[in-house]
């Protein structure tokens, strides 16, 4: 999944154009359960709101998310991408090298940059929980 978004964001020069393409990510993300838009799904650490719902399906886990900014709705739906479908172990082993292939990294405000950070941690938090729970249970 990482190499195919590197793919995409190819197409673009520019990063005014990768910044348009992150937002119409951010536009087709699918619809949040508006039952999950609470305090304990909340991220701390992003400037805008963010929640994020994660929950295994066949053992592989599953994220949906929403955000008031459209920017990092495109941000989260990205991690949605390359998190869902994956063993917990997975998550919580993956190198997220297409950050900065892509360039983001170096092309977020420091405030946009802990939010992506603050995002990652939530959503291999809930791989983490997940793991325990079902090596303990």
């Amino acid at each position: 999944m990482q190499n195919r978004i590197l793919d995409e964001f190819a197409m673009f020069s520019d990063w005014m154009d990768k910044y348009e393409y992150l937002i119409d990510l951010g536009r087709d993300l699918a619809p949040y359960d508006p039952k999950y838009k609470t305090d304990e799904h909340l991220i701390d650490g992003c400037q805008s709101k963010v929640w994020v719902h994660g929950f295994t399906e066949n053992g592989k886990m599953k994220y949906t998310a929403d955000s008031d900014a459209i920017i990092t709705k495109g941000m989260i739906s990205l991690l949605i991408r390359v998190f869902s479908n994956r063993e917990p172990s997975e998550i919580l082993n993956a190198d997220l090298f297409f950050i900065e292939r892509i360039g983001l990294k170096e092309n977020l405000s420091s405030t946009r940059s802990n939010g992506l950070a603050a995002m990652i941690r939530r959503m291999t938090d809930l791989a983490r929980k997940q793991q325990n729970d079902s090596e303990n249970g």
